[in-house]
């Protein structure tokens, strides 16, 4: 077999077949990745997180896993990147170091992703590569190309890529906004005209296949910010979305700018998207429309404007510190509107519901909720779904990003648009589907995929005993014990005893004595030095499932002198 090269590949490889492995966003919202193999070369689209679910506790973050990825580096020629949002590309600053590969993505793709390297204070620096529309790249047997579409954030793209088996169209996330605001929408002729040189498979978003009809334009959300703006004149607006929603930051800006407003940004991410946004020139921004909290404290509450994170009810974000009356400079009261201009993430309802009860709480009137017209999806409904297959045209469909119910109901959308049963696979992550250098595709074999747990910057398990340690410690507490002996294991000091999230009441002594039995047996060689830890967990667990019916970790600590 020739050796590979890192950016090419050696010309002997065959070309056997190409695989379609998605490592991530399938069944889930969030952690998009999929890779893409053919003669010994790879190249992977996005490499997304997800925020965790409820039951996570603790973790901030969850990462694809990519060890089939680190195991086959050297064939990776490329990441490939739809878009700057979290959901494809949050994981990059964890991943990207350890697979090595170039970046390829837009301007603010690549600002946003430099931006996570820099706060995650990672050392790797990637190679990056600016991309557009009008151009294509090689790498290794592929050649990948991007056409524009509409979505939340400037600047995103579908992908196509030819590979010596057949052309592939990865979707990304996108909608067929014919309104967009402040950008070209979805190119349609030049997805039409891909698909009338024929698409061996489409890749596309699921995340909205519940949805009958077309998702609304943004510039509707426009005319009710207008609307908003007109009749609470007399009233501080208070607005959150997500950090990354450019365009509807975009929409607060030129609104406050209409009705004589400030705009006041709150929230660390919010910052560092508006401010590279402004330059690279996303946003026109009239000078002095954007101040500081110290200086709105200046200005009437009704003369400004606040947008703020937290649309997700995230706890350090800043509009739930504001609902609890923790925020530093920015206190609610029966002055204020708030505008929750987004909809709950699948797992984030309870805290988006409890934020919103707590600012009723406050005394703002507050705004949110679908039917308010206050947001809109940036992903594709249903009849929109169907002009993408009727464009596309393509011969074998995969639905990717959504829950598996969303994959499943898409699947049932491209039936109807007349693609054979027989060709359309609702895939797991980790499933490999593989095309023949005959065209003829199967589902067959599994790679290591799942979920990689992030605890701060630590990298945790693939969903293994970390969080099965965490869900008994919340359940049942913790007993531990320091115990000092000598080398004859006569206790040389008094036994502590500690107990977090578990009530013991006076029975430490039965716990005391129960510990100094089990040293005697150590003493007396029925266990040494490291079975006595065992031999302390069971006397004490014995006690305490009796006498408590809890069943708690117990930590013993032994100490043994030297001399």
């Amino acid at each position: 077999m020739p050796k590979k090269k890192r950016n090419g590949r050696a010309d002997k490889v065959p070309y056997d077949g190409l695989r379609i492995i998605p490592l991530g966003g399938l069944g889930e919202i969030g952690k998009n990745i999929t890779a893409l193999e053919c003669g010994g070369d790879i190249i992977v689209i996005d490499c997304g997180m997800k925020f965790p679910e409820e039951n996570m506790l603790g973790i901030d973050f969850v990462l694809p896993d990519v060890q089939y990825l680190c195991d086959n580096k050297d064939k990776v020629r490329g990441i490939f990147i739809t878009h700057g949002h979290e959901d494809h590309i949050g994981a990059l600053p964890l991943v990207a170091p350890r697979i090595g590969a170039p970046i390829y993505g837009s301007p603010l793709a690549l600002a946003i992703i430099e931006n996570k390297m820099t706060d995650a204070r990672i050392s790797y620096k990637p190679e990056y590569h600016q991309i557009s529309p009008e151009q294509t790249v090689k790498a290794g047997c592929f050649e990948v190309g991007f056409i524009r579409v509409s979505h939340s954030i400037p600047d995103s793209f579908a992908i196509y890529v030819r590979t010596p088996i057949g052309t592939i169209f990865h979707s990304g996330d996108f909608k067929l906004d014919v309104t967009p605001i402040g950008m070209s929408g979805t190119d349609l002729p030049a997805i039409a005209a891909l698909g009338s040189e024929g698409v061996t498979l489409l890749m596309s978003d699921s995340t909205n296949s519940e949805r009958p009809g077309f998702t609304p334009s943004e510039t509707m959300v426009s005319r009710t910010f207008g609307d908003i703006f007109r009749t609470h004149k007399d009233r501080r607006i208070v607005i959150a979305a997500f950090a990354s929603n450019l365009h509807r930051a975009g929409l607060v800006f030129a609104e406050a700018a209409r009705f004589n407003r400030k705009v006041v940004l709150i929230g660390r991410s919010l910052l560092a998207y508006t401010e590279m946004a402004m330059k690279l020139g996303y946003f026109d921004v009239p000078k002095g429309l954007l101040i500081t909290s110290a200086e709105a404290e200046k200005l009437a509450p009704n003369r400004t404007v606040v947008l703020t994170t937290g649309s997700q009810g995230e706890p350090f974000s800043g509009l739930v510190l504001m609902s609890k009356g923790e925020h530093r400079q920015i206190h609610l009261g029966d002055r204020d509107l708030v505008v929750v201009s987004a909809t709950p993430i699948p797992g984030n309802e309870k805290l988006v519901s409890r934020t919103i009860d707590r600012l009723f709480a406050c005394g703002c009137d507050v705004i949110y909720g679908r039917d308010s017209d206050i947001h809109v999806s940036g992903h594709a409904s249903r009849e929109e779904q169907k002009t993408l297959l009727s464009l596309v045209k393509p011969k074998y469909f995969v639905p990717v990003h959504g829950e598996y119910r969303h994959l499943v109901r898409h699947g049932k959308t491209a039936r109807e648009m007349g693609i054979p049963s027989k060709n359309i696979f609702v895939m797991q992550n980790g499933d490999v589907l593989t095309i023949g250098s005959n065209g003829a595709a199967k589902l067959g074999g599994k790679v290591q995929s799942g979920a990689v747990l992030v605890d701060g910057m630590m990298l945790g398990e693939c969903e293994g005993s970390l969080l099965r340690e965490r869900r008994e410690l919340s359940e049942s507490g913790i007993i531990a014990l320091s115990i000092v002996v000598d080398k004859n294991y006569n206790i040389a000091a008094p036994i502590k005893i500690e107990s977090k999230g578990c009530i013991l009441g006076s029975d430490t002594e039965i716990l005391d004595g129960a510990a100094r039995k089990a040293v005697a047996s150590a003493k007396s060689g029925a266990c040494d030095m490291i079975t006595l830890p065992t031999e302390i967990r069971k006397r004490i667990r014995e006690i305490v499932s009796r006498n408590y019916r809890i069943y708690p970790t117990i930590t013993p600590m032994i100490t043994m002198l030297d001399g």
